[in-house]
């Protein structure tokens, strides 16, 4: 029996998207501006179905103080 993890799934495709989306050279830190990661995981996470607002808002705020410190960059190592 496999366990399928939602947040895990998600978080895969928020790197994946970090990578496409970013301005930095191959194999940089992959940053994408804070307004573009939390759109599109508050997308993701609202037609998954599985997370809730309360832990998709919970998740933002914790990626939003860290982007903070990075000039309102996501790093993928934040999350």
């Amino acid at each position: 029996v496999s366990c399928w993890n939602p947040l895990q799934s998600l978080l895969s495709s928020m790197k994946q998207a970090c990578e496409i989306l970013t301005r930095d050279p191959e194999g940089g830190a992959a940053r994408i501006p804070f307004e573009t990661f939390s759109f599109l995981y508050s997308y993701l996470a609202s037609i998954d179905g599985d997370i809730s607002e309360t832990e998709t808002n919970a998740f933002l705020e914790g990626i939003k103080e860290q982007a903070d410190k990075h000039y309102g960059m996501v790093l993928i190592r934040h999350f």
